[in-house]
């Protein structure tokens, strides 16, 4: 029987130097989504699959992302004096419950295999572990991640979250080189990361997985490639050829990459049309001002 995923990493300790002179003050993983910061939509993602526990990868000055997660109870107290009961609930759903988070520090920004291997005391041997990076946030439903636990108790192994992207973007991203497609899933026979030239598909990895107990060993060599970071799907590709189960996951829904400016904008107006609240007056005020630029050309 294959032990369910109830575990998720999340590498934070990123600088957000794209975003500056914002994060030079507040953690990027906080900055706000019409009203949610990035880190909640990725903890909500999270929990809708199921994961209990949580463990984040931080770095010096990322103090107000770990406060966010505690108890207001000032805030709370003057809420319910108020009556104002749909604000408190709002602001309830951002507790985390004691022990169910947990916090571990990477000291050199070493890449995203490193990240996760920081995490390693944290889980168990036998374990699959999920892991979410902030910066990419995805409308669909059900969410991207339990979209993946899904077929991941039929697969079992390892999984990514795929899409494919323009062939001149794959230099962007790690890419699979795909042994057996079966639809919406597809069997990984390689994995190149940021290939300069020729690569295998257009199917790129983009932040979500469920990594199988063995990349984790694997990350243990804490070998460099590509940029001269440690890379995750370095360690996902010794699996592969070890001869064990990798997949990609063609998921249903929209990444936006919210680690780029142009990504954040773009999340920020497809969020914005898909609320009932503001979808109104802001569809309108988008028509206006698309209108108003065709007028000027």
């Amino acid at each position: 029987m294959r032990r369910k995923v109830t575990r998720a990493i999340f590498p934070v300790a990123g600088l957000g130097t794209r975003f500056l002179p914002a994060t030079k003050s507040i953690p990027k993983e906080i900055m706000t989504l019409i009203d949610r910061p990035l880190i909640q939509y990725a903890i909500d993602e999270a929990r809708a699959a199921g994961i209990t526990e949580f463990v984040f990868v931080t770095s010096r000055g990322k103090s107000a992302l770990e406060d966010y997660f505690d108890h207001s109870s000032e805030l709370e107290s003057l809420l319910r004096r108020r009556g104002k009961n749909d604000l408190l609930e709002m602001l309830r759903a951002t507790d985390m419950e004691s022990g169910a988070i947990a916090y571990v520090r990477q000291h050199q920004a070493l890449g995203l295999g490193h990240a996760v291997w920081c995490a390693r005391r944290l889980i168990a041997d036998d374990e699959p572990v999920a892991v979410i990076l902030t910066d990419d946030v995805i409308m669909g439903e059900p969410p991207c991640l339990q979209q993946m636990i899904e077929a991941h108790h039929d697969t079992g192994g390892t999984m990514v979250a795929t899409m494919e992207v323009p062939t001149a973007q794959t230099q962007n991203y790690g890419v699979l080189d795909v042994a057996e497609d079966m639809g919406a899933v597809v069997r990984v026979g390689g994995m190149v990361e940021k290939p300069k030239s020729d690569p295998p598909s257009n199917l790129a990895v983009i932040g979500r997985y469920i990594l199988a107990p063995t990349v984790l060993r694997n990350l243990n060599a804490l070998r460099e490639g590509a940029g001269g970071e440690i890379q995750l799907t370095d360690a996902i590709a010794d699996d592969i050829a070890a001869g064990r189960d990798v997949f990609g996951l063609r998921f249903r829904g929209q990444r936006f990459d919210c680690g780029s400016k142009a990504g954040f904008l773009q999340a920020t107006v497809a969020f914005g049309l898909a609320r009932d609240d503001l979808s109104g007056e802001f569809s309108e005020f988008l028509h206006d001002i698309v209108a108003a630029r065709r007028a000027a050309e």
